[in-house]
């Protein structure tokens, strides 16, 4: 199950930008999974320059 990302907001993009494309679930979860990962990074990255705010550029 997805935490971050929203299946149909997923599915309505893949199909604007590639008609014919389809988005099955497990894109969906492996998209959320990488999402995880990014905040993750973003976060040591924040910790690592001694902030307690995550910022735009910490991505």
């Amino acid at each position: 199950m997805a935490d971050f990302v929203r299946k149909s907001s997923v599915k309505t993009e893949v199909k604007k930008v590639g008609k014919d494309m389809r988005c099955p679930d497990e894109t969906v979860e492996g998209l959320d999974k990488h999402v995880k990962w990014l905040i993750g990074k973003a976060v040591e990255r924040a910790k690592a320059n001694k902030r307690q705010t995550v910022r735009t550029h910490d991505f």
